[in-house]
This record gives C-alpha cells, structure tokens and sequence, in this order.
C-alpha cells in the first residue's frame, strides 16, 4: 500500500475505536505509519480523510451487500427484487454498526465545513453513480431514466433508514410494507410530475 491507502485504513482504524471527535490527525498518522503533513498532501485537511476514509468503508460495507442482494434478486420481479433488499437493510446495518455511526457523527461535524461538505456531496453524488450501475448491470432492460429515480429512491431510503435503525432498530418499516408504498403511489394512475 502506499501512504494514501495507509491513511484510509489509519482513519479508519482510529476512528472505528474511538469515534470521528476523539480522532486526531496525529493518532490516525501513527496508525498508518506515515507523517503528519502525508495527511495534507494526500487529503488536503484531516476532515477531509475522515471523509474519504468513511466513505470508503461504507461504500464497502453496506455498498457491497446492497449489491449482493440486487444481483441475487435480479430474476425476480423489480418490486419484490426491492423488497427483499430493504428486508435485509437491518442486517446489512448491523453488520456495518460502528461506521453508520461514525458517518453520522461525521455528516454533522462536517455541515459546518463547506471544504469538507463538498467533499462529502461528492461523496454523496458518487455513492448514488455507484447504485445506478449495480442496477444498470443487474437490470439492462431498465432505462436510465428509471435507473437513476430508482437509485435516488434506494440511497434516500437507506440514509434515512440508516438513521432510524440508529435511533430504533426495531422500527424500520419492511421491504414488504416500502414495497406495498411504492406499488400505491405507482397504481394512483396519476402521472409523475416530470
């Protein structure tokens, strides 16, 4: 590895045992094994590693098994495919608990940073690029259009179901029950305001 991936895997090291506040520059630089000033030149600002360092690790985690579920889903139809993804969030949520909150703790912290904000819509942007090809390659028959609605859907659903199974784990809605809103709305017969 090279002095970039060593601070990625230093940031998240550090910030994984003591969360995104109690990170300093100098812990996550004696974690990777590299200088301090390695940390500018790299990232430009320590908040801005701490970005790319958790947008990394969720992006493996919980981007990884969405694209496991949307791959072994894809034979079924779209509807019940998104049912049985957002059935499984509470898992995928689980398995990836101490970087759902360290990114949490992060988006607030860097609200108030419009460098590191920026960096984090970015972040953001590409997250939503990144499910729009795992759908484009599970479903080709899908037009972009709808490739990308559905992606916009998928990534609010889970920020904002990521930050209720933080709050109460028990009071996700079910992929049935998101799935049952979506068939309603789509079965209104009124068109989409386009």
């Amino acid at each position: 590895m090279g002095n970039r991936e060593d601070l990625l895997a230093g940031a998240r090291q550090v910030i994984l045992e003591r969360g995104v506040a109690k990170a300093t520059a100098r812990d996550i630089a004696a974690a990777a094994g590299v200088s301090l000033a390695a940390i500018g030149y790299h990232f430009g600002s320590k908040d801005e590693l701490v970005s790319a360092a958790l947008t990394e690790s969720l992006g493996t985690g919980i981007g990884d098994a969405m694209e496991a579920v949307v791959d072994e889903t894809a034979a079924l139809p779209l509807l019940e495919g998104f049912a049985t993804l957002f059935d499984r969030m509470p898992e995928i949520f689980a398995a990836n608990r101490e970087a759902l909150f360290a990114s949490l703790e992060n988006s607030v912290r860097v609200s108030r940073d419009t460098g590191a904000s920026r960096a984090l819509a970015d972040a953001t942007e590409q997250a939503h690029l990144g499910i729009v090809e795992v759908l484009r390659n599970a479903r080709p028959d899908l037009a972009a259009d709808d490739l990308d609605a559905i992606a916009k859907l998928e990534f609010v659903l889970v920020q904002s179901l990521g930050l209720l199974w933080i709050i109460s784990p028990d009071s996700l809605p079910g992929g049935d029950e998101l799935a049952r809103a979506v068939a309603a709305i789509a079965g209104d017969g009124g068109a989409a305001a386009g």
